[in-house]
């Protein structure tokens, strides 16, 4: 009889806790929200400020391989704008998903 009475009271505190518990996490993921989205703005301009770095020493790059007279030139300054164009559409994007 102790046994059944012991487990009766554990699982109406499991049953009430679960209760409480509901009401502060829909506002915990609120904040969550909030916060996580409120980061976006500085990212976005991070990564923007990231690629126009990336495009200055990739238009370095290619000049030096262009000045030097390399056939590999064009190769070189592809991979470097879709490098730019990357970054420029994934932070872009990402912004305009997640908010």
């Amino acid at each position: 009889m102790t046994k059944k009475n012991l487990f009766l009271t554990a699982t109406f505190l499991v049953a009430t806790s679960s209760l409480f518990a509901q009401g502060n996490g829909l506002a915990g993921i609120t904040e969550a929200t909030g916060m996580v989205t409120s980061y976006f703005e500085p990212a976005t301009k991070l990564i923007y400020a990231i690629g126009a770095v990336v495009g200055l020493i990739g238009g370095v790059k290619v000049y030096g391989k262009f000045s030097s007279g390399d056939p590999d030139t064009s190769k070189t300054a592809a991979s470097w704008f879709g490098a730019c164009i990357f970054l420029i559409v994934a932070a872009t994007i990402l912004r305009s998903f997640f908010l």
